[in-house]
């Protein structure tokens, strides 16, 4: 039955959660004392890591696929022909393609070396690094993303590790990875569950997205939106940051957790955690009956109206951050990223942690959200479901930019408190992480 199914149209305008998470991410942990206090790492190759502990690596993702499979709801099982398999002779390139495989990442990942210099200071000294160096896709229109090179030895404050990672999964690590996406490499993910297969960008929601809470009906209507892989990444990556700052690779420790962090944060974000916030079941079930009877416009409006709106939060939000950052103004959002004292509102960090808090939460949030933005932006934006933003993007951002700025307070409220769970739920997880190497912390 695929009576939601024209909600696969709506979600690739969704894939990115937060624009660019690095400078979010600068100031949730900044005030962190495992993170301010921890002494500088040396950057490393990946192949040095892999070389190095190849047999426990292999030990690691084989575990991390049996848990996916006893613990996952619908996991894709990892064929025998991608494990990890040791093998101390072959070359590193050999060994860093095996590695990609046995994750079940993108073949074109580039895990180069790089730093994203927080906004705030002055230019750095190193050289920089054109997008193409760190990134497997085009940067999108009016990106934030500026990129510095690091050498190999080369001493860099946890933190900055840390916080570039965290934007590092919308490199193009998740696209194109199922079997009816364009090139895929053969990872045996099945049919994309939702978003347009044949988008690239969209190819990604699966694994960045999570709708755990919809409810029975909703569920057993669209049973292919209960397919994601988000649990999955975080496993894959939290446990590859215990295991490198366990064995002496800080840098490692550092960069794995951002990469796990970036996937936890992503579920924060109300229109990452429910199918459309701004919609009752009652009414996309109306809506999509009435498409059916030959009437498509009130379906093809909603789908166009949770876009716009989500692509209006996540301007909102980028430009007030950046803006923030360039004349060193430390405002409501940046003060509810770094409050610390939010962190113990929730329980400490667990493998149901991202599901069962984050991503309730968030879902919880989303008619709220969605009223909010409403409220907050120009009706051209937002209440015109012949408007599509997301194909203007790069001309009107500008604009609304600027006609925002007599309604920001109402909307900037409401963000202020999401950002401040985007920063409790990473410090929580990272703790997490942390605990995992009681005996050697970084």
């Amino acid at each position: 039955m695929r009576y939601l199914a024209f909600l696969l149209a709506l979600l690739p305008n969704f894939a990115q959660a937060w624009g660019n998470h690095s400078p979010l991410c600068y100031l949730a942990f900044e005030r962190m004392p495992e993170v301010a206090g921890a002494a500088p790492v040396a950057a490393e190759p990946l192949v040095d890591f892999l070389r190095d502990q190849e047999a426990g690596i292999a030990s690691l993702l084989d575990a991390q696929e049996a848990w996916a499979r006893a613990h996952l709801p619908g996991h894709a099982r990892r064929p025998e022909r991608l494990r990890f398999v040791p093998a101390p002779g072959r070359a590193d390139a050999e060994r860093r393609a095996a590695f990609l495989r046995a994750l079940r990442v993108s073949p074109q990942a580039r895990l180069a070396l790089y730093m994203q210099p927080d906004a705030r200071e002055a230019a750095p000294a190193r050289p920089a690094v054109d997008a193409s160096v760190v990134m497997a896709v085009r940067p999108a229109a009016g990106n934030s993303q500026r990129f510095v090179a690091l050498a190999p030895g080369e001493l860099v404050a946890p933190l900055a590790v840390l916080a570039s990672a965290c934007d590092e999964p919308d490199y193009g690590h998740d696209i194109n990875l199922f079997d009816d996406n364009p090139g895929n490499p053969g990872y045996a993910f099945g049919r994309q569950p939702f978003g347009n297969p044949a988008i690239a960008i969209g190819s990604q929601a699966p694994f960045h997205m999570g709708f755990f809470h919809q409810g029975a009906i909703f569920d057993t209507l669209a049973p292919s939106f209960a397919r994601t892989f988000t649990e999955l990444r975080i496993q894959q990556y939290g446990g590859l940051a215990a295991l490198a700052w366990r064995t002496g690779h800080a840098y490692w420790g550092w960069r794995f957790a951002g990469l796990a962090l970036h996937h936890v944060e992503d579920l924060t974000q109300p229109y990452h955690a429910s199918a459309a916030p701004g919609a009752t079941l009652a009414y996309m079930m109306w809506v999509n009956l009435k498409a059916q009877l030959g009437a498509p416009a009130d379906r093809q409006g909603l789908v166009v109206l949770q876009g716009n709106r989500h692509f209006v939060l996540e301007q909102f939000q980028t430009r007030w951050i950046q803006d923030a950052a360039r004349q060193r103004r430390d405002g409501p959002l940046e003060q509810a990223l770094r409050n610390g004292a939010r962190d113990a509102r929730y329980p400490p960090w667990s493998d149901a942690y991202v599901r069962e808090v984050v991503a309730a939460e968030a879902f919880a949030a989303g008619p709220a959200t969605d009223a909010a933005v409403v409220v907050g932006a120009p009706a051209k934006f937002v209440t015109d479901p012949t408007f599509d933003f997301a194909a203007h993007e790069a001309e009107l951002g500008p604009e609304l930019a600027r006609d925002m700025q007599g309604r920001r307070d109402a909307l900037q409220a409401h963000l202020a408190e999401m950002l401040g769970n985007f920063g409790a739920h990473s410090r929580n997880a990272l703790r997490g992480l942390l605990n995992q190497t009681p005996q050697k912390r970084p």
